[in-house]
């Protein structure tokens, strides 16, 4: 946990699994996520994170009927001063294109990565392993935490 602290200060872009991990209450990684959310909570982190985790998260929800669920996930991310929801753009959309060739990644892992570093974060947080091989900013996995 001695990279949390090392988060002190920092805006940290929220990929779509960690969110998950947390609002499910994964029993191995949720508690990961508390000691980054109480930092947030003592106002010594930035989160943010893209239209793109809304859409990501909502499909099983909405594919099991889990309206609660769906629900609580926009609630989160649409209405929460803990997590600033970011639009991606013509900018975003060209990185993501350039991140795309040079690491052959799925357009959505490339439009988060460029919506982060379009947004200035400092941190990816994913969950994903194989985007650490990315060089344009600085990937931390849950593991890493």
């Amino acid at each position: 946990m001695g990279l949390v602290k090392d988060l002190t200060g920092k805006k940290i872009f929220l990929d779509t699994a960690p969110l998950i991990y947390y609002i499910e209450d994964h029993p191995y990684f949720a508690p990961l996520l508390n000691e980054l959310i109480l930092l947030k909570g003592k106002e010594k982190c930035q989160f943010i994170s893209s239209v793109i985790t809304l859409a990501e998260v909502l499909v099983l929800p909405i594919r099991e009927k889990k309206t609660d669920l769906a629900q609580k996930y926009e609630a989160i991310l649409t209405g929460s001063k803990s997590i600033e929801m970011v639009d991606i753009n013509v900018k975003i959309a060209k990185t993501t294109a350039q991140l795309r060739a040079k690491y052959i990644l799925k357009t959505p892992d490339a439009i988060q990565l460029a919506s982060a570093i379009h947004y200035s974060a400092d941190y990816f947080l994913t969950n994903d392993k194989h985007l650490k091989t990315v060089g344009e900013i600085k990937i931390i996995t849950l593991e890493d935490l």
